[in-house]
């Protein structure tokens, strides 16, 4: 059986063709130092597409969120290939980079809904899962 979470967010995206997301419509940066370029969203504003620091962000904002609003368990999330429903070409799970996402975990959580870029994540948090 799928999960709660799982299903809200299939229906979302079928119901929703386009995003203003979409990395086909933005300029997208690329970065070597993805830790500190991953921090930088939890604390300043206006950071642009830093890839891919960005794709650890929202993860790991994700995975928190969901851990909370479904009960479910924040590392597993994180290490869920489809979290973020494939959209996300430099998402990688947890399993594939724990050295990178703990250095961020370490730094970010619990997580500052108010601080940075958080806001804006949430809110396309709340519209995919119908929050």
């Amino acid at each position: 059986m799928m999960k709660d979470w799982k299903v809200k967010q299939e229906l979302y995206h079928r119901l929703n063709r386009e995003h203003e997301d979409d990395l086909s419509n933005v300029k997208i940066e690329m970065t070597d130092n993805v830790v500190e370029d991953a921090i930088r969203y939890f604390n300043e504003k206006d950071v642009g597409w830093v890839y891919p620091s960005k794709s650890y962000v929202v993860a790991i904002c994700y995975s928190w969120w969901l851990s909370h609003d479904f009960k479910e368990d924040f590392h597993d999330l994180l290490n869920d290939k489809d979290l973020l429903y494939g959209n996300d070409p430099y998402f990688k799970p947890y399993s594939e980079d724990k050295d990178t996402y703990n250095k961020i975990l370490d730094a970010v959580l619990p997580l500052d809904e108010n601080g940075g870029m958080v806001p804006d994540i949430k809110k396309w948090y709340s519209a995919e899962f119908m929050l």
